[in-house]
């Protein structure tokens, strides 16, 4: 099997399975609270407490992945564009 052939091979699978991913779990953990819905910062005794509410996912811990806003986007545009 030559090496493009095996490496568009390749690609395709990975395309296929993300696209799969996005369609059976469209949400993902966020990555900057981790999921917590806050972030976590360490008082002077050196414990952990629950810091400030998450900003970039709202409190909720899960964010919209990539292929699924790219997915929500082009199903919007067409049907703006077919009214």
């Amino acid at each position: 099997m030559p090496p493009a052939l095996l490496a568009i091979a390749c690609l395709l699978a990975i395309t296929l399975g993300y696209s799969g991913l996005c369609a059976l779990s469209p949400l993902g953990t966020c990555r900057k609270c981790r999921g917590f819905g806050f972030a976590m910062t360490i008082d002077r005794r050196g414990c952990l407490k629950r810091g400030k509410h998450c900003r970039r996912c709202d409190g909720h811990g899960k964010r919209i992945r990539f292929g699924r806003w790219l997915y929500n986007h082009a199903v919007r545009i067409h049907h703006a564009g077919t009214r």
